[in-house]
């Protein structure tokens, strides 16, 4: 499942347990994530996932949801 495994990489690259993760999650408001963060996460996501963020993109994902939908819909292809 997508969401599990997303749940297990912010874990890891923000330092919070798993059932703090929910699909409404923000990466800035409640992760604190800055540039560098979202760029390593972008980074771990496509290399777990097998896809290709654009840049562009990336504005648009600001929650665990938000990204689960973008992962799901990129491999859909």
């Amino acid at each position: 499942m997508i969401f599990e495994t997303v749940k297990r990489m912010l874990s890891e690259l923000f330092f919070v347990e798993e059932d703090e993760i929910s699909l409404e999650t923000s990466f800035v408001k409640d992760l604190e994530a800055d540039s560098l963060d979202l760029v390593d996460l972008v980074m771990a996501i496509e290399d777990e996932f097998g896809i290709e963020v654009l840049d562009d993109d990336v504005k648009s994902i600001n929650t665990a949801g938000d990204l689960v939908e973008y992962i799901s819909r990129a491999s859909r292809g």
